[in-house]
């Protein structure tokens, strides 16, 4: 499409634009912040977009998960999401796979990030390993009320935190929508190939007087 991606050209140039074209990023997960970075990604021309997610559509989910409808009830989330990213995209393609990470890791393919858009410690400890394995980055992020967390993993290591079933507490769509920009934003920088600080802990909240705060903790390498 003649002039699709003109405002992001002006920003780094057609050589730049061209390299995105030629990356290859996995999205694990398709609900709230999967579709936020996928529509981000897939929007700012990201060539290969492959969304791993077994779970279907539920109507609590569609407030915050902004690629589906009513009518997408019952659907599987990771089909619905790249049909609506193929659709509104300009040479992207985007491909569902409609099963758990741990299977689908076995297809063995090769990607230029991992972007974790889960709501399970114990999948994020799956990714991480992955990661670490292909040597690879990845980027973390979780949201819960009106508070979130990003990290774009190179050396450090998730494994340092402590991972248990806790409870979901509510959420709010627009931190949701917060914390997938942030995500992709980390996402782009790195994959142009712009200085981006990795391995930093960010902690987006409102404070006890209602402040809007990020706190900022730098991870050790490992």
């Amino acid at each position: 499409m003649e002039g699709y991606y003109s405002r992001q050209i002006m920003l780094w140039g057609e050589e730049t634009q061209e390299a995105l074209a030629s990356k290859r990023v996995l999205i694990v997960g398709s609900g709230g912040l999967g579709c936020s970075v996928a529509l981000a990604l897939s929007g700012s021309g990201i060539g290969v977009l492959d969304i791993v997610d077994f779970d279907k559509v539920e109507i609590h989910n569609i407030h915050r998960q902004v690629l589906f409808n009513g009518d997408d009830v019952g659907k599987f989330k990771a089909e619905v999401a790249v049909g609506r990213v193929n659709k509104r995209a300009s040479g992207v393609k985007a491909t569902a796979f409609c099963v758990g990470f741990e299977d689908f890791i076995k297809e063995n393919r090769e990607y230029d990030l991992v972007i974790d858009a889960t709501d399970n410690l114990f999948v994020r400890e799956q990714i991480n390993d992955f990661a670490k394995e292909h040597n690879i980055a990845w980027i973390y992020g979780s949201v819960e009320e009106f508070n979130g967390q990003a990290c774009l993993f190179k050396e450090s290591s998730f494994n340092m935190f402590a991972t248990k079933e806790v409870e979901p507490k509510g959420i709010t769509a627009p931190m949701v929508m917060q914390i997938a920009s942030f995500e992709a934003n980390l996402a782009l920088r790195y994959l142009a190939n712009l200085k981006v600080a990795s391995d930093i802990f960010y902690y987006l909240y409102y404070n006890d007087g209602g402040e809007f705060e990020i706190k900022k903790f730098k991870l050790p390498s490992q």
